[in-house]
């Protein structure tokens, strides 16, 4: 095998990309991660990152058998045992609590720079992987046994498989002429980290407002991590407003539930829209993440189907090797599609459905919300089958992800 020639390329060495490039290493298959910056290896004690993930129980399974669980823990995670959800239009609420599962957390949330640091340094660990970084991709080609990819410096690297994990404006996917469907929300998530005044009891809180859902998530350290979303208008308001101000509006749109609120530092905001690319898969060539599919915040999942991503496609590898199929084929590569195409859509269908229905304050529609939020909630059976979707207790789950 040359220099310039590997079994896998994987285009975004961040956390899905990262992820199913250590998947292919465990395979005995020589992989290729490009990457356009390397992570940070050291932040200041106390700083928080402003993008975070609420990972669910299936991704820290895919985590532990990847090796980069331990060091993820060394460098900060934040479990949830509770969720609470209410809506400002119609006082409907539900309880979430992982003791009625007999479980001691719903999940963690976790840096996006902590679980990328950990997984590229699992990666630079495995012989089998070569590191492409900082790299700027130039063209890319169909060869006649998989794909090669042009390089700004002049090289040429060429892959029986190309994995696109290069996120929701991925240049692979539109080299590759793949089209998506979707639309704009109109919509920004405000993300930052605040400090409440009263404990978070370890609970990830969400209220649903009319202009967008805002979540607190909890930190180790006594902090929130949040995501407010808002309408063009009003988060331009918002994002205009001083510390104080903010601070404010803050405490009053979560009803006080945690005390004041103060905004511990700065804030970011991210445009918000729904894609989801017409086909995931060509002749060496598959889509994994925010590559395929993109979708509102509001229930967290996006990290968590791009890791099942990930793993299904490796589980796809590893199938079409036992059967000395070429792993570039479409006979392997439409399995990784059919497994995760319906299920990705289905998730963004239902997160778009909860935006559309919690996002109006028409009465009879908030009425209509309000008592399915509390009929759910007085309804152990529905309630327990949320809570074991969103663990990941899932007998569908690709082998990386199942107990």
């Amino acid at each position: 095998m040359s220099a310039n020639t590997s079994d896998v390329i994987v285009v975004g060495g961040g956390m899905v990309g990262a992820a199913f490039a250590l998947a292919c290493a465990g395979q005995g298959l020589g992989v290729t991660v490009v990457e356009a910056r390397a992570p940070r290896r050291t932040w200041p004690s106390g700083e928080v990152d402003l993008r975070v993930s609420a990972l669910s129980r299936a991704s820290e399974r895919i985590l532990r058998r990847l090796g980069a669980w331990g060091r993820i823990v060394e460098l900060g995670v934040s479990p949830y045992r509770q969720m609470r959800v209410w809506d400002a239009g119609s006082g409907g609420r539900i309880h979430f609590d992982a003791a009625d599962l007999g479980e001691p957390d719903l999940g963690h949330i976790v840096e996006n720079r902590v679980l990328q640091l950990a997984l590229w340094e699992r990666l630079e660990s495995r012989p089998e992987v070569t590191l492409v970084c900082p790299a700027t991709i130039t063209g890319l080609r169909r060869t006649p046994d998989g794909q090669a990819l042009a390089l700004a410096d002049g090289r040429h690297l060429h892959g029986r498989l190309l994995a696109a994990a290069d996120g929701r404006d991925s240049l692979i996917r539109d080299l590759a002429q793949i089209p998506t469907r979707g639309w704009d929300y109109d919509q920004r998530a405000i993300v930052a980290t605040v400090s409440p005044a009263q404990w978070h009891q370890e609970t990830a809180w969400q209220r649903f407002l009319p202009a967008g859902p805002l979540a607190l998530l909890p930190l180790a350290d006594g902090r929130c991590s949040i995501v407010w979303s808002a309408g063009g208008s009003r988060a331009d308001e918002l994002l205009a407003l001083d510390d104080a101000a903010f601070s404010q509006a803050l405490t009053e749109a979560s009803e006080h539930r945690l005390g004041l609120i103060r905004v511990a530092g700065p804030r970011a905001a991210v445009a918000l829209r729904l894609q989801h690319a017409q086909r995931y898969v060509e002749p060496g060539l598959a889509l994994i993440g925010d590559a395929a599919h993109a979708l509102h915040p509001l229930a967290g999942q996006g990290v968590n189907l791009g890791f099942l991503d990930a793993a299904e496609l490796a589980a796809a590898l590893d199938l079409a090797r036992q059967r000395r199929r070429d792993i570039g084929s479409l006979w392997t590569l439409r399995r990784y599609e059919r497994a995760r195409r319906g299920d990705n859509l289905a998730m963004l269908a239902a997160m778009d459905a909860f935006k559309r229905l919690f996002g109006t304050d028409l009465a009879p529609v908030a009425a209509l919300r309000g008592l399915g939020l509390s009929l759910t909630d007085r309804c152990a059976p529905l309630k327990r089958l949320l809570m074991d979707r969103a663990l990941g207790r899932n007998s569908g789950l690709p082998p990386l992800a199942r107990p």
